[in-house]
């Protein structure tokens, strides 16, 4: 989640174009090829017989492709119910360039695509990696507006290069997500395991206590009105989970773990 000091690829979206189309139903998944990438979704499956059908899931993946080019709107200052915070930042990056802010978006599509193709509903905060923000307390807006059963945050860390694996971000009940801390913390656990499960990536030895962190400092988990977690999918410093982080096969088995996490909760 930290930001990178080198820059990024260049881009061309703004951020309120980002915005108005997940505001206005562009970012609902439909079947057909999702953004950030994925295959097709089934359509050969009864409805009735889709593990998800009728759900919505809300995915928010981390940053923009273009954060980098405006500093001035990544400062403005939001409310997080405890404390102002930086409406964005650029995210983190590996050594070699490969920026955080499209690996979240590339796990947030193989998902995407997972979950259209089992039946569910899907709102996005972006729908591409070319665009600045939106800020922090609009995604979760976003995500709440949708009425979502479940809502996942996709990030990966910038943190010292000796550090690795992943770690669950859990809410402290702080007003608009009291209703939701317990089901938040059971989801979590749900991710773990299935993240344990399915990839290789060990649980970090640096952030939180066996992988799970409670934070109270971010709009993200503050805000929300639907269960829902931010996972730190690894540590892009660190060159072991930055070979992980950045290779196709890796990003659609996060995505895949996500899904398991997902039905499980739902079920």
């Amino acid at each position: 989640m930290t930001a990178p000091r080198h820059g990024a690829r260049r881009f061309a979206v703004a951020a309120a174009i980002v915005a108005a189309a997940a505001v206005s139903g562009c970012g609902v998944a439909s079947a057909g090829t999702p953004a950030g990438g994925g295959t097709p979704a089934a359509t050969a499956t009864p409805a009735a017989r889709l593990p998800l059908s009728g759900t919505m899931v809300g995915i928010d993946p981390g940053h923009n492709g273009r954060n980098y080019t405006d500093p001035s709107f990544l400062n403005r200052q939001v409310w997080n119910r405890r404390e102002w915070e930086d409406c964005d930042t650029t995210g983190s990056a590996t050594d070699g360039g490969y920026t955080e802010a499209l690996f979240n978006f590339q796990v947030a599509g193989y998902l995407r695509a997972d979950l259209v193709r089992d039946g569910a509903r899907v709102v996005m905060t972006r729908t591409s990696n070319d665009g600045i923000g939106p800020c922090v307390d609009r995604r979760t807006a976003i995500i709440n507006d949708s009425h979502a059963d479940v809502a996942v945050d996709i990030h990966a860390d910038g943190a010292p290069s000796w550090g690795r694996g992943f770690a669950i971000l859990e809410p402290v009940a702080d007003g608009p997500n009291d209703t939701v801390i317990s089901s938040s913390a059971r989801f979590g656990a749900d991710i773990r395991a299935e993240m344990l499960a399915g990839t290789a990536m060990p649980v970090s030895n640096y952030d939180g206590t066996n992988g799970v962190k409670l934070r109270d400092d971010l709009a993200g988990l503050n805000l929300t009105t639907v269960p829902k977690v931010l996972i730190e999918v690894g540590n892009m410093k660190n060159p072991a989970d930055a070979r992980m982080l950045t290779a196709a096969a890796f990003q659609q088995q996060v995505a895949a773990a996500l899904l398991r996490a997902i039905i499980v909760f739902l079920r």
